[in-house]
């Protein structure tokens, strides 16, 4: 039996599937392994080429089998799709990612560390808090609301409620509908507690990274954009250039060109959605500011707006926030104001 070369898995919970090829393509192994047999597995193999789609444990799994000599590439799964031949099942996946691997113009995946892994899930428990904190919020508003109770919105409307749900004098809430408001008040009190702690944490990592705090002299990009793009981008030499990562968070048009007429759509919308919409929202609070104070750094955008909508200027400003970054992280540089738009 030749020596396989190449070998591409299928990941799962509990069982997984492998493919394993040599030198000239021809099929070594197809078979499938169960959770504690993975890593024995590996360790029983030559040195490889291992291909892994980027997907839920991927990360873990890389670094794993990574750290048993072998070279670990992770795929986004819709670049390996085309090369599943016909029927989708487990087999046919792993063959697939056996023979993704190995195209030359494949792009992958740069392996996470635990602490960049441990960064996002900050980030994605916050996130969570914060909508757990709307659903709350909207639910004490609804209920209410049911009884004749509104208010106006923001945190004073908010407030004025509270208080009605804390008076128990107030005849206008039945006792079983006042416990059970006041049972989503102390859920809704709980939550708002988890995110001031998580934004602490979120300072804290933010303090103690130096890429963090450099991105941070970026007009728009505060400490939690930072801390997202410093954990997101674990290699930024990934990218060619700041389009290419502009492109890979979803903030360059859609282009659907042909007969040498280009046709530039919406945006793809395609890639992380977490650190577009933090982008989107850190250029929307540059170009408040700028609304207030006048435009005469940035001449560029007083320009834009004047042609175009504040969304479209904020999604194009979130642009290049995303591309100044990438120059930084790539080339170890600070923040420097163009000249042109000094004072």
């Amino acid at each position: 039996m030749n020596e396989v070369i190449t070998i591409g898995v299928d990941l799962a919970k509990n069982v997984f599937q492998v493919h394993g090829v040599d030198a000239e393509g021809g099929v070594v192994f197809r078979r499938q392994l169960r959770r504690s047999q993975m890593l024995p597995f590996f360790k029983k193999q030559p040195l490889c080429l291992v291909g892994v789609e980027a997907c839920a444990t991927s990360h873990h799994w890389g670094r794993e089998i990574e750290a048993l000599g072998h070279q670990v590439r992770l795929m986004p799964p819709r670049y390996v799709k085309p090369y599943v031949k016909r029927n989708k099942n487990d087999m046919a996946d792993a063959e697939a990612i056996c023979e993704a691997v190995t195209r030359p113009t494949m792009r992958f995946v740069k392996i996470k560390t635990q602490e960049q892994q441990s960064v996002l899930m900050l980030h994605r428990t916050r996130h969570l808090f914060i909508r757990q904190r709307t659903m709350l919020i909207n639910a004490l508003r609804a209920h209410l609301a049911e009884f004749g109770i509104v208010a106006g919105i923001g945190r004073n409307g908010l407030e004025k409620l509270l208080e009605v749900i804390e008076d128990g004098a107030d005849e206008r809430v039945p006792s079983t509908a006042r416990d059970c408001l006041l049972a989503l008040r102390d859920q809704l009190e709980f939550v708002k507690r988890q995110i001031l702690d998580a934004d602490r944490r979120v300072l804290a990592w933010h303090r103690s990274s130096e890429l963090s705090r450099r991105l941070d002299d970026i007009p728009g990009v505060g400490p939690l954009i930072a801390t997202a793009l410093a954990a997101s981008v674990p290699d930024p030499h990934a990218f060619k250039s700041g389009r290419d990562l502009s492109a890979w968070i979803g903030l360059v048009p859609k282009q659907h060109s042909t007969g040498g007429k280009e046709r530039l759509g919406h945006i793809s919308k395609a890639g992380n959605r977490y650190l577009r919409s933090l982008l989107v929202i850190g250029a929307l609070s540059v170009i408040r500011r700028a609304k207030q104070l006048g435009y005469s750094r940035r001449p560029w955008l007083m320009k834009l707006l004047e042609r175009r909508s504040t969304k479209v200027a904020a999604i194009a400003l979130a642009n290049k926030i995303a591309r100044t970054a990438w120059a930084m992280m790539a080339h170890g540089t600070v923040y420097q104001e163009p000249v042109s738009q000094a004072v």
